[in-house]
């Protein structure tokens, strides 16, 4: 399998977690969504960094503010079963995992996982994620849409799939209480400089 700017990592076989974790930085996001199968993303676009750097304080402030020992990051490795990783846009782990500079989590210290929708991300974000991170066990999933305008869902795991428990539009203030965390959020503010 060739990967275009990756020919000098060129790799036989399946593609597993280690392998992917010895990858070295490029900037793009490096997942196995199907055993063996690598996937690459690139960087994204500057409202979705906007987007996800504005969340991940606003969940860190509400896990400080309810005492939680969590902690909210971007870009996470998440081991999945079946020798699957995802990198979700932002995740709020164990603190105690967080402190330990863990490379990868296990589904069992993501608490949230939130995947911002990006050009060419739908399918991935809208369907094969949120299965996976079910199906792990996750208890709480966020999508967020920015494109025609920002929507926020919600999600809630029951049983093993999610059920959507709120949605939010662009220039709605709302407050958010969900796993134990809880804020105010304007959806049109993330996305604002």
């Amino acid at each position: 399998m060739s990967v275009v700017g990756l020919e000098k990592f060129a790799h036989p076989g399946p593609w597993t977690i280690e392998d992917v974790e010895a990858l070295p930085e490029t900037g793009s996001r490096f997942e196995i969504l199907a055993p063996g199968v690598l996937t690459v993303s690139p960087a994204a676009a500057a409202l979705h960094q906007r987007a996800s750097w504005n969340l991940t304080g606003l969940l860190r402030s509400a896990a400080k503010s309810a005492g939680l020992n969590v902690e909210a990051l971007e870009a996470v490795n998440v081991e999945l079963p079946g020798e699957r990783l995802a990198i979700p846009d932002i995740a709020v782990v164990d603190g105690d995992a967080a402190d330990a500079n863990a490379v990868r989590f296990r589904p069992a210290q993501v608490h949230l996982a939130v995947e911002i929708v990006s050009p060419g991300s739908e399918a991935t974000d809208r369907a094969i994620k949120p299965d996976l991170y079910a199906e792990a066990g996750i208890p709480l999933y966020w999508r967020l849409e920015l494109d025609p305008s920002p929507r926020l869902f919600v999600f809630e795991l029951h049983g093993d799939r999610y059920h959507q428990t709120i949605e939010i539009a662009g220039g709605d203030r709302r407050t958010i209480s969900a796993g134990g965390l809880s804020f105010e959020l304007d959806l049109a503010e993330l996305i604002r400089r």
